[in-house]
């Protein structure tokens, strides 16, 4: 891409840091880089007020929805990514003011911002990689064209892999800082995956699934200096703004601007998908639980949505039996939540007359965020979310009610 993405690796060296610019290669290591990501044992403070940092709202969940535990203000724009730091009271941001900030919970319940460094432009992704304590950051350089829109890092193969608004996803060696290849699309990159390799010692290869404009998904594999297209999924009517894959499963997830979300056997090599529909605009994040079997979601709105995805459900016009139905023809609606209808959808006179009641049941809980959420992160170990977005706010979410079991301990009641 043309625009930069930026290492660092935060430790007691500071010389391990390593930038990578739009030429591609990587400047000398920067010893005044004035950040380590450091986490030491929580030291009594002094308690200080202030309301454009931080306020704590709730201490424990008082009822069955998401509780707002923690609310961080203090960006002066966008915040295009939040990841909450794994065993940690803190999570690092980046946002379109052209800083990277790492937050840390204080004894007086608030969170400071620790760390706090600024580029020389806007952050419109990041990546954190917590065993190795590198963050790596996509920037904007301001053209409409260079836009980094995703970053994933592979430490098995030091690889990092890229999309953008220059139409292409590529990926580059963090060791030498030399890129590696480029794939190009018809439509701006806009969202990426990366796949669990089948043989853990190949590290020359990586599968991407690869999200962009026109509604594509595509699955590409990737080697150095070639890449190949192993098949494209088609299906969104509108641009692809998030995927989630679940490698136990082998399910992909993906959420557009037309407010749906697919659900793609990828494993079962059938070609089963199914149609989830429950937001009323972009489905900007999503991350599927694995020992829950839930599916949480995040709409441009601050929609939140739980999918129970663990109870069996009908494959994909009367929406229930497949038939044409054109509006002049039935006027009914109804519900369909097996089908992943959990709004009113068109379905035929016979259809509607035989859906029973339990079939109507929601297999979706809804809730609602309360600002615009871009980007969504979870801590399952901890049932911990956290929310960002084009209001400058971070929120912190207790999720441990919603879920319907103590993630923690692995207990589920199901």
């Amino acid at each position: 891409h043309r625009s930069p993405i930026s290492s660092a690796r935060f430790g007691t060296d500071r010389n391990t840091s390593v930038l990578f610019g739009p030429d591609r290669h990587p400047t000398p290591p920067l010893p005044s880089l004035p950040f380590q990501l450091i986490f030491p044992r929580r030291r009594k403070e002094r308690e200080e007020k202030t309301t454009d940092m931080a306020a704590e709202i709730h201490s424990r969940p008082q009822s069955s929805r998401p509780v707002l535990v923690n609310k961080i203000e203090g960006h002066q724009d966008a915040v295009n990514a939040a990841v909450l730091i794994p065993k940690e009271d803190g999570l690092i941001t980046v946002s379109e003011d052209r800083t990277i900030r790492v937050w840390l919970k204080r004894d007086s319940g608030q969170y400071w911002p620790s760390i706090y460094h600024t580029v020389s432009s806007p952050c419109s992704s990041m990546t954190y990689h917590h065993d190795s304590k590198r963050i790596f950051v996509g920037q904007d350089n301001g053209a409409l064209v260079n836009r980094v829109t995703a970053i994933v890092f592979s430490l098995e193969s030091e690889w990092v892999v890229s999309t953008g608004h220059d139409k292409c996803v590529s990926w580059m060696c963090t060791r030498s800082g030399t890129m590696l290849g480029r794939h190009y699309f018809s439509s701006w990159a806009s969202c990426l995956q990366i796949l669990n390799r089948a043989r853990r010692y190949d590290n020359e290869t990586q599968h991407a699934f690869v999200g962009d404009y026109s509604g594509q998904i595509t699955l590409l594999k990737l080697e150095r200096q070639t890449c190949s297209t192993i098949t494209t999924l088609k299906g969104h009517e509108g641009s692809i703004s998030a995927l989630w894959w679940d490698p136990v499963q082998r399910l992909l997830f993906s959420g557009a601007s037309d407010h749906s979300i697919i659900m793609w056997d990828i494993g079962g090599r059938k070609g089963r998908t199914l149609l989830l529909q429950g937001h009323h605009e972009r489905v900007q994040a999503l991350r599927y639980l694995q020992l829950t079997r839930q599916l949480v979601s995040c709409s441009a709105d601050g929609g939140i949505t739980v999918w129970n995805m663990d109870t069996p459900r009908e494959e994909h016009h009367c929406r229930k039996c497949g038939k044409a139905v054109c509006g002049k023809c039935s006027s009914k609606r109804s519900t369909y939540p097996l089908m992943g209808f959990e709004f009113q959808v068109r379905v035929c006179d016979s259809c509607y007359e035989s859906i029973k009641d339990e079939d109507r049941t929601a297999l979706a809980t809804f809730h609602e965020g309360k600002h615009n959420i871009s980007h969504m992160d979870m801590d399952p170990s901890r049932g911990l979310m956290a929310t960002g977005g084009s209001d400058r706010v971070v929120k912190i979410w207790d999720m441990t009610q919603v879920v319907g079991c103590s993630i923690a301990t692995g207990f589920s009641p199901r």
